[in-house]
């Protein structure tokens, strides 16, 4: 199985919520979690090793971060595993977008490989969806 076949086989899921909790937009500050769940429909285990992601705000501003692993982890999802983990992004306006690519390692074979997120919108309170 090469490389790209492989990225098919797994399926980034997203749920995005405002968290009026944690957010004070009298200071521009807008926080977002994001759940994501990582599908392994091949028959390969595989092993997350790094993520991209691009924040592009309502203003225009992009920002980009790269790191290794997801929250402190680098996971092994087996074959029809998921994965499954929560994290936030903080804004300075109440509408956004994120999108960005895994870095993933066959573990049979120990070639990487990019699995590719969709973009997926992040709105705060009276945002139209």
């Amino acid at each position: 199985m090469t490389p790209s076949s492989l990225g098919d086989e797994i399926r980034v899921d997203v749920e995005p919520a405002f968290r009026e909790d944690e957010s004070a937009p009298e200071e521009e500050r807008f926080v977002f979690s994001y759940t994501i769940t990582v599908h392994n429909h091949s028959g390969h285990s595989m092993q997350l090793l790094a993520r991209h992601w691009k924040i592009t705000q309502g203003s225009g501003k992009v920002q980009e971060v790269r790191g290794k692993g997801v929250v402190g982890q680098q996971p092994m999802i087996g074959p029809g595993q998921t994965f499954r983990y929560t994290s936030r992004a903080i804004l300075d306006g109440p509408v956004g977008v994120m999108e960005g690519a895994f870095t993933c390692v066959d573990t049979a074979t120990q070639r990487p490989f990019e699995v590719a997120i969709a973009p997926f919108r992040l709105a705060g309170p009276n945002q139209v969806h």
